[in-house]
């Protein structure tokens, strides 16, 4: 058998490492920041229903361009974010990866570069890896892991990025970039000619209004990346979208692959739209837990980072390796993340009993360090 080294990989690929979160079967699985709920009776109902009535149709290829699931997704942008969105302002793709990846096909490439804020979503360095995009890094501020903006307008005004991506609520560390602060870098970036995708994979869980808001001010410039996979219970729907100017549109057009989202994936997605009022009903509950988690990480002694998102970004004690402590949570049957950053780790908020398992070890993990 060949090892990756006999093959004529790319060079910028060589030594990489693939994503992937570890898929271990535990009884409280708290690190992919899925939502804990399942779909409701409702949806799931209609959703077998959907697939029975086009089951008889999958021997034809699926509406091309998805319109009937973005006009639901328009209807929904619309009423969540208070912005008139139309169809001709939304694309859909399989997840938010695919939709990133399409946008960097597009307006990436060789001799083009995007800027990213890290920690921040892991994915982006890969997809720009995968498309021969630069991938410049400027790191997060403070033990919130801020953007600092006056920096990150000197480092676009000098390197003049072709993409800048910005993710609020951040993932890893759930802290948001507050409008105003998005306002300034998307007017920089504007400057040197390049695109701003802000991604809101998280939106729903936050307080702040959506970066939709201000698309009208910057049509040639801001594309504002969602997903489904979060807030609707519907990670293994694969199911992510963006909002921008109609030209955005037209753009990634030139680069999808013929029919990618098929007939049962559209059919799913608009199913779950039209039950969104029952689906987000989750997300209080979620909000919720999250506030109970972060007070009692604190009172137990942890450092926790403000979050407003299904997740808590937690530092482990300055005494102890974080993988080691990632290991000790994965001994008391909790699987939460390592996602590399020294001295922290992640949780994602789950159920009450799953919550209270965290709380649990985490108790009796800080006890045998301190």
């Amino acid at each position: 058998m060949a090892n990756l080294s006999d093959l004529p990989l790319r060079p910028e690929l060589r030594g990489r490492s693939a994503y992937g979160a570890p898929q271990l079967t535990v009884t409280n699985q708290l690190n992919t920041n899925e939502n804990p709920y399942p779909p409701s009776e409702g949806l799931v109902d209609d959703l077998v229903a959907a697939v029975r009535r086009l089951a008889t149709t999958l021997n034809r290829y699926p509406e091309r361009d998805a319109v009937e699931l973005r006009t639901e997704l328009a209807s929904y942008v619309s009423r969540q974010t208070g912005v008139e969105v139309t169809v001709d302002q939304v694309w859909a793709a399989n997840g938010s990866n695919e939709v990133l990846q399409q946008l960097l096909q597009a307006f990436g490439g060789p001799g083009r570069s995007v800027l990213g804020f890290t920690p921040s979503y892991s994915m982006h360095p890969i997809l720009a890896a995968g498309t021969q995009t630069e991938f410049l890094d400027v790191p997060r501020t403070g033990g919130n892991f801020d953007i600092d903006v006056d920096n990150a307008l000197a480092v676009i005004a000098e390197k003049t990025p072709d993409i800048v991506f910005v993710t609020t609520p951040n993932n890893p560390t759930g802290g948001i970039t507050p409008l105003a602060d998005l306002r300034r870098i998307i007017e920089a970036e504007r400057a040197v000619g390049g695109i701003v995708i802000v991604d809101e994979a998280y939106a729903e869980f936050s307080d702040e209004p959506s970066a939709t808001t201000l698309l009208a001010d910057y049509p040639a410039t801001l594309v504002v990346s969602r997903t489904m996979s979060k807030a609707f219970d519907f990670a293994g729907g694969r199911l992510g979208y963006f909002v921008a100017d109609p030209a955005f549109i037209e753009a990634v057009m030139l680069v999808r692959l013929p029919y990618h989202l098929s007939t049962l994936s559209q059919a799913a997605a608009t199913v779950a739209l039209r039950h969104a009022e029952d689906t987000l009903a989750t997300v209080a509950l979620l909000r919720d837990e999250r506030i109970r988690v972060v007070a009692a990480l604190g009172d137990l002694g942890y450092k926790v980072v403000p979050s407003e998102s299904n997740f808590v970004f937690f530092a482990v004690p300055s005494n102890v390796d974080a993988h080691d402590l990632w290991s000790r949570f994965l001994d008391l049957d909790v699987l939460i993340r390592d996602v590399g950053v020294p001295g922290h780790l992640r949780m994602t908020v789950g159920t009450p009993a799953e919550n209270d398992a965290f709380l649990v070890a985490a108790d009796k993990i800080i006890g045998e360090y301190s």
